[in-house]
């Protein structure tokens, strides 16, 4: 390849590779900025079905214009090279991102896949689905701006197929369980494969592993996800919610579009979800006799003259042939029949360790060394919480089952607001919780009823074993230092002073009997002469008590 190409882009440095085409950083000499052209390697070049997977790219995604997708700024072909020119986005892939830091914060995944299902919703929009969404396919710039890239297996829904079917299938570890049976991707997929992701956000890891693609793609059909709060309790159930939902094997119980998901996302953090129940799917039934094995398109058909072996290494090989298999092909790996390798995971629930452990042994399962603790509003010490795969789930034998105990049951603050101290030291005698009181002057509350409390608010769940302190603001009489500026004032204008601070006030109209022509002439009425109790005095109002202002 030359140096420059089609006399504009002068290639300065191989940024990486794929599957398909080798990645430069370049110049566009023509208007001075840095761009990534992507080159589909020679050998495919000649390629009818590679050539087209390229070609269909580039068409896919410059009909799209959106701050989170990776930008086509030119498309073309020189000496036979057939090549892409896109932004250049600097920074890292989300996967590196979640390689270096492992799990998220909640408000930092949410802040991610509210823009990756922005991105998802423009190309939906446009008839485009993805079809391989995952962390490698997603840039994150240094400014925490995400891009999604890599819409090689993308298809607009309304474009020519490359095969019959066209089971074009993403990467296993992302992959809806009807791409895995071969079925045609939908928009319902990128929900699934959306749903993963998030679920590796919170995690640090995917949920499904296993030795081979094919074990792999086994268990997005036939486990449910693992909960994402037996990894971190302190999670919202609102927002598992969201991965039970998107990740439904059954397209019918999943969100209906991206947006659906994207919309539950904007407020599983909301006040008023705090206390959201978890939902339970409906068991789909779903057969999951049929997978397809690896991610490539068909440049011959599959023919019933070739060996199990020969279409399987064909499936994992470079030749990119896409196999749809029967169940029974698969159980050639094992050395016996397919019934007696598999077994469903019992009810743990109420279990002690030591009956789980049995429990689990005499289905041929184990008990994961990785055992998770936790507080519940009414589950006894010692009793198992929830475990995982959950009850049902069918599993090869010899596999973990992660389990979830009881420390113990919370306790929960109450609303002391309008008790007094003694009632209040009574309930939260035998706790480790320590009172500490003040006073509020309050002119509406009760002398000694608890105006209200900090610290810890009604409805906290308390570790039972821990020590805390409670903050109780307990009414008290109105103070008040009676000051000089008093005297002299309009008898109104001080009376409604007084009761504004919740005081109570007389007022007594001194009698002019007795006084001279010339003491009269001196009176100021309808102002405040003098008071009682004095100027200066501190006065507490007490529930008989009031402050005299005294007048003519």
């Amino acid at each position: 390849m030359s140096e420059m190409i089609k006399n504009r882009y002068m290639i300065v440095s191989r940024l990486g590779e794929g599957g398909m085409a080798d990645v430069y950083l370049a110049v566009d000499t023509l208007l001075n900025r840095e761009v990534a052209v992507k080159v589909l390697r020679g050998e495919l070049s000649s390629d009818a079905v590679s050539l087209l997977r390229f070609k269909r790219e580039a068409n896919a995604v410059s009909t799209l214009n959106h701050r989170n997708i990776v930008e086509i700024y030119d498309v073309g072909e020189e000496e036979g090279k057939h090549f892409i020119v896109m932004e250049l986005v600097r920074g890292k892939t989300l996967k590196q991102l979640i390689s270096q830091r492992g799990a998220m914060d909640k408000e930092e995944a949410l802040v991610i896949m509210k823009q990756l299902i922005a991105a998802v919703m423009e190309a939906h929009r446009n008839n485009i689905i993805h079809r391989d969404i995952k962390p490698q396919n997603v840039l994150v710039k240094d400014d925490g701006t995400v891009k999604i890239t890599d819409f090689g297996i993308a298809l607009a829904q309304d474009a020519m197929q490359l095969t019959q079917t066209d089971a074009v299938m993403g990467s296993v570890h992302y992959l809806a369980p009807e791409c895995a049976r071969g079925e045609a991707a939908s928009s319902q997929s990128d929900v699934y494969s959306l749903g993963i992701v998030l679920y590796e956000l919170l995690r640090g890891e995917v949920p499904f592993t296993g030795d081979a693609p094919v074990q792999i793609a086994i268990k997005h059909m036939r486990e449910e996800v693992p909960s994402i709060r037996e990894f971190n309790p302190t999670l919202p159930q609102s927002l598992e919610n969201i991965i039970i939902k998107a990740t439904a094997k059954n397209k019918n119980l999943r969100y209906k579009s991206v947006k659906e998901m994207g919309d539950d996302l904007q407020s599983c953090l909301s006040p008023n979800r705090v206390k959201e129940a978890k939902i339970v799917l409906a068991d789909d039934g779903m057969d999951s006799s049929t997978i397809v094995i690896d991610q490539v398109s068909a440049a011959e058909p599959v023919t019933e003259s070739k060996s199990p072996i020969a279409t399987i290494l064909a499936a994992l090989g470079i030749s990119g042939i896409i196999i749809a298999l029967a169940f029974a092909v698969i159980s050639m790996f094992s050395p016996g029949p397919i019934d007696d390798r598999y077994t469903n995971v019992p009810d743990l629930t109420g279990l002690n360790y030591a009956q789980a452990k049995l429990a689990l042994e005499e289905k041929g399962l184990s008990l994961s060394n990785n055992v998770l603790y936790s507080l519940t509003e009414d589950i006894p010490s010692g009793q198992i919480i929830s475990f995982s795969p959950a009850e049902g789930t069918r599993v090869e034998k010899g596999s973990l089952v992660t389990i979830t105990i009881s420390e113990g049951i919370y306790f929960i603050v109450g609303n002391y607001t309008g008790k007094t101290l003694e009632e209040v030291r009574a309930l939260l005698s035998g706790t480790r919780i320590t009172i500490r009181s003040e006073n509020e002057p309050s002119a509406t509350v009760t002398p000694g009823t608890i105006i209200r409390q900090e610290l810890l608010l009604a409805g906290d769940r308390l570790d039972p074993r821990r020590s805390y302190e409670i903050k109780l603001v307990v009414a008290s009489y109105v103070e008040w230092v009676i000051p000089p500026s008093i005297i002299g004032m309009r008898i109104d204008e001080a009376s409604r002073m007084i009761e504004n601070m919740g005081l109570k006030v007389t007022l007594s109209r001194l009698s002019t009997e007795g006084l001279s022509e010339e003491e009269l002439e001196k009176i100021v009425y309808n102002v405040v002469t003098t008071v009682s109790p004095g100027v200066g005095s501190l006065y507490i109002q007490f529930e008989n008590s009031s402050i005299i202002l005294y007048y003519y």
